[in-house]
């Protein structure tokens, strides 16, 4: 999972180079979108764990994981999470519980999940 999120720094630093307009309005937007104070950071991400397994995406998962973990979510939670995008999305969206799974237990390592 380590590896998702080099391939997403690379991603954004080579889309960066050829388009940045583009890669800075994306962040720009994700920053404006996360920043609101109804949620807190650890919520936020929980509800970014569930999107990036309904909506399959590796990378979306090992970052939001690793970023939940570092909010203070524990296991329990981010699993929960999880089961909430498969309760939405069905099957396909269990599977993809593997990789959630393998974030957890990649990046609990040095994490204080509550």
């Amino acid at each position: 999972m380590h590896q998702r999120l080099d391939e997403i720094q690379q991603l954004l630093d080579t889309l960066g180079k050829s388009h940045p307009d583009e890669v800075g309005a994306f962040v720009n937007f994700m920053g404006k979108a996360e920043a609101g104070p109804a949620l807190s950071l650890k919520q936020k991400e929980l509800v970014n764990v569930a999107l990036s397994v309904a909506a399959q995406c590796e990378w979306c998962i090992a970052l939001h994981v690793k970023n939940a973990l570092n909010a203070g979510a524990s296991r329990d939670e981010l699993v929960e999470a999880g089961f909430l995008a498969v309760l939405m999305h069905g099957g396909p969206a269990l599977m993809y519980l593997t990789p959630l799974l393998d974030a957890v237990n990649e990046f609990s390592t040095g994490a204080t999940p509550n």
